[in-house]
């Protein structure tokens, strides 16, 4: 059985079905995904019906992310948060807006069940963001970091590539988990194209919200694979540009 791991799909719904078929996904394999569900192209709704499908055939873990906990309060309660809005919530609300309550009734409850984070067999953690406790995940103070820090990620990516775990100037809080896996930090911000390594944590999100591909790796080997740049199932749309 392989565990694979998504990026931040950020409603790119089409370029999911292609990167399924290119990685030749099995009922074997556990699928991983590190949360943005929504926010940046026209199929939000048609999105998260695709999700609540695959998890009735595949073994699936769906992580919470920021614009997942940003649209379920949308839903909730119909305020606008400028935020949200100038952040690909435009998008995910017309979706939204052109569904039934009953598909509101049915997404609200796939948000709800989200994980904040996911701890596997061998040691290896996945979450959306980051946590800052020193101690590990298990001790976070506020879960809203879980899906909104981005400090682990400099941290990580700040260090030393050559420095080892047991280096006595390795931060501690990286010291509790073999690997880490995020998303979050889109890595087509700064000119990357493919999942990248910072000491033990690996950023997956290639920028599927921007002009970027979404990816999936095996974490195992960390082969990965990549749908077409996920503007290009959108003509005429902006994405979050």
């Amino acid at each position: 059985m392989r565990t694979l791991v998504i990026g931040d799909v950020h409603s790119g719904f089409k370029a999911l079905e292609q990167l399924l078929r290119r990685a030749k996904v099995t009922t074997d394999d556990h699928l991983i995904f590190l949360g943005d569900y929504v926010d940046a192209w026209s199929t939000a709704v048609e999105t998260v019906d695709f999700l609540i499908e695959l998890d009735k055939k595949y073994q699936c873990t769906f992580i919470r992310g920021n614009h997942d906990e940003l649209c379920r309060e949308w839903l909730l309660t119909q305020k606008e948060n400028p935020q949200w809005l100038a952040h690909g919530g435009v998008a995910t609300r017309d979706s939204y807006l052109a569904a039934s309550k009953e598909k509101w009734e049915k997404h609200l409850e796939f948000y709800a069940q989200l994980q904040n984070y996911y701890l596997d067999k061998d040691n290896r953690l996945y979450l959306h963001a980051g946590y800052t406790n020193l101690k590990g995940v298990e001790y976070e103070y506020f879960d809203q970091l879980f899906y909104w820090d981005r400090t682990l990620w400099e941290l990580a990516n700040a260090l030393d590539p050559n420095m080892s775990s047991d280096h006595p100037n390795f931060p501690k809080r990286l010291t509790h988990y073999q690997e880490v896996f995020i998303g979050h930090t889109p890595l087509s911000k700064i000119g990357e194209a493919v999942p990248q390594k910072g000491a033990n944590v690996w950023n997956v999100d290639t920028g599927a919200a921007f002009k970027g591909a979404l990816t999936m790796m095996d974490v195992e080997t960390k082969e990965y694979w990549q749908s077409d740049p996920v503007h290009t199932f959108y003509p005429g749309e902006r994405g979050r540009n």
